[in-house]
């Protein structure tokens, strides 16, 4: 078992792509923002260990299919090799928030999951990046330290304020990765 880990847990959608109330659906739909690929990136050159944790309730409902999403987060892992960086474990869920899952945010089994995975003692002093309410309840179940980004829903997670209260909040995952590094 791993303890002394720096590791951060990102969310996907929102974070580091655009989102969509109508899910992203499509290789052609999953459209990272411009400075996320690059800040994963510095993340990894900067000693620290990647994850991903998201919630994909569109294959319960049967919007796309594993196989979909497979290809997004190939492209997602080869966009960050190509900088440099590496992505460690991506978990993410497909459940439906009616299914009674452990997995699915902001419930911590994904987490908990990932921990597994890379063979870590705890996720205390870790780090989780969302832009939802349920990344920042995920994060603080399991003793993460929890940062907010403006971009997705963050904004208007940011506006309903509460459950917030210890999460540090940045304009989008870039400011986070510069503030973290810094």
């Amino acid at each position: 078992m791993l303890s002394a880990v720096k590791l951060v847990i990102l969310d996907r959608d929102g974070v580091i792509n655009h989102d969509s109330d109508h899910y992203i659906k499509s290789l052609d739909e999953w459209v990272p923002y411009p400075t996320s690929i690059s800040a994963i990136a510095r993340l990894t050159h900067a000693g620290y260990v990647v994850a991903i944790a998201t919630n994909q309730s569109g294959i319960a409902r049967g919007y796309y299919d594993e196989t979909t999403l497979h290809a997004m987060h190939d492209r997602l892992i080869r966009l960050v090799e190509d900088e440099g960086g590496r992505i460690a474990y991506i978990a993410y869920c497909p459940h439906g928030p009616d299914d009674k899952c452990q997995c699915r945010k902001p419930l911590p089994g994904m987490l908990l999951n990932i921990q597994r995975q890379l063979g870590l003692e705890s996720l205390t002093g870790s780090w989780i990046v969302g832009d939802s309410l349920r990344d920042i309840q995920a994060g603080e179940a399991v003793g993460c330290n929890t940062a907010l980004v403006r971009t997705g829903k963050g904004l208007k997670t940011e506006n309903q304020g509460t459950g917030l209260e210890g999460a540090l909040v940045f304009d989008d995952l870039g400011q986070f990765v510069d503030w973290l590094i810094e």
